[in-house]
């Protein structure tokens, strides 16, 4: 979904299933830099700025990619052009698309965690969606989420890989100095699982894990809230009848053969790692606790967005770009040879591709196919948020009220999301709240203290 194609190319696709920068046929001639993936210097910024409208304007006027070429073959270019600027002031367009003006900084860093969760964050940076916005941004890969949260705080990273509810924990002062952050965009949907040892392959029933160890990646995680709300339902304390470990997600495989957990709950490429190297096997996907829950996101400071406005708008427009790319499965098997290598995720290419194609080894002998085992969507849904705060409250991270419509709104940037998407020709949700089910118990984001009021295991205040 990228929006800086030539739209009025007849023969060429806006969406390719070749490189994103549009100069190699695949990604391993990408990565080889055969030739250069820099935008070509004699462009000029004004030049950009129409591509990129005009290629919006097209995708929303002909949605079917097939369409707009038939129609381009059969007027021309030069003709479709001038009919569009008919009904469309494209000049204007560009002219307030450009308003912002260049970024104020073009040399960035961005931190990621090696699991796929970040895929749009890395990415783009080896598919070109960063150079396309003019940044040169360079993606480093980081040990741990305190590490993270520590180097973004520092200023050491622009802007960062989190997990979701990260920015609002930081935001709120837990665990760290109170700095209000952000979310702009989500970086995946679903990709995360429930691995076991494989000696507790007959230990299929939650209520016979009492005392097993287990590991998440972080305390302020998705996958801490849905690790504690899936054991709860099944009737156990995870305070009390269970043990729960941070644990760095690159060292939880290594954890596992060592003996020192029972099993995690953790991104999929950590969970198809352990199949892979036949030391675990998969119990359940995290999209059957909750399909469609928020993994990860694509983070900065509020600081940041307001010394360098420009330069964060186009990060912004760069992930979502990504982001659609990602979403697209015909395209996940390039997506996969990109993030492979060491510098990003450093895991064999076949173990990538089970996780983004959704066909994989389940570790106990089948073969399971699921194409929205991992799915990508940017938009920051506030209710997200809110629910995140109920589990906060919930196991004790937060005391006393809190003003979950006011936080929510604050730090998921759902109104700046949906200006950004709609530059870009893309189409976002007519709302930032919606609900959902969580292991079929609805949560209706408006009445969040009757949803946490509900649970019958939780932390005592």
């Amino acid at each position: 979904m990228s929006t800086s194609d030539d739209p009025f190319d007849a023969d060429r696709a806006l969406v390719r299933s070749g490189c994103a920068c549009g100069l190699h046929r695949t990604a391993a001639e990408h990565a080889a830099r055969t030739l250069r993936c820099e935008p070509v210097a004699d462009v000029s910024e004004e030049k950009r700025y129409e591509s990129i409208v005009a290629s919006a304007v097209m995708r929303a006027v002909f949605p079917q990619d097939i369409a707009r070429r038939a129609f381009l073959k059969s007027v021309g270019a030069a003709t479709a052009l001038a009919a569009l600027s008919q009904f469309f002031p494209l000049k204007t367009a560009t002219e307030a698309f450009a308003d912002a003006g260049p970024p104020e900084k073009k040399d960035l860093k961005v931190g990621f965690i090696p699991i796929t969760c970040a895929t749009p964050i890395i990415m783009a940076a080896p598919l070109g969606f960063y150079a396309k916005q003019g940044l040169n941004v360079e993606v480093v890969k980081t040990a741990g989420w305190a590490v993270i949260r520590d180097k973004t705080i520092n200023k050491e990273y622009d802007a960062a890989h989190m997990l979701a509810p990260m920015p609002i924990a930081i935001s709120l002062g837990l665990g760290a100095n109170a700095i209000p952050f952000t979310v702009p965009a989500i970086e995946n949907i679903n990709g995360q699982g429930i691995t076991l040892a494989i000696k507790h392959k007959d230990k299929r029933d939650p209520k016979d894990w009492k005392g097993m160890k287990f590991a998440i990646p972080f305390d302020y995680s998705m996958h801490n809230y849905l690790l504690r709300y899936y054991l709860a339902e099944h009737g156990l304390d995870p305070d009390t009848d269970v043990q729960l470990r941070s644990v760095p997600p690159p060292e939880m495989v290594a954890n596992l053969r060592a003996d020192n957990i029972d099993g995690f709950l953790a991104p999929d490429n950590i969970c198809q790692r352990a199949i892979y190297d036949g030391v675990g096997f998969l119990h359940i996907l995290s999209k059957e606790i909750w399909d469609g829950h928020p993994c990860c996101s694509f983070a900065a400071s509020r600081e940041f967005i307001t010394t360098a406005p420009n330069s964060f708008t186009a990060l912004t427009r760069a992930i979502i770009d990504a982001t659609g790319f990602a979403a697209k499965a015909e395209n996940r098997k390039q997506i996969a040879e990109a993030i492979a290598p060491a510098n990003y995720i450093n895991a064999p290419v076949t173990v990538l591709e089970q996780v983004l194609t959704g066909t994989y080894a389940d570790g106990l002998g089948g073969v399971k196919t699921d194409p929205k085992r991992v799915d990508f969507d940017p938009f920051p849904w506030q209710s997200f948020a809110v629910w995140m705060l109920t589990q906060m409250k919930r196991w004790g991270q937060i005391k006393g009220d809190v003003d979950y419509k006011a936080v929510a709104e604050q730090v998921y940037l759902a109104t700046d999301t949906k200006k950004v998407m709609a530059e870009m020709g893309l189409a976002p949700p007519a709302t930032s709240y919606k609900s959902f089910s969580v292991m079929g118990k609805s949560f209706d984001p408006a009445k969040p203290d009757d949803y946490l009021a509900s649970f019958k295991i939780r932390k005592s205040s």
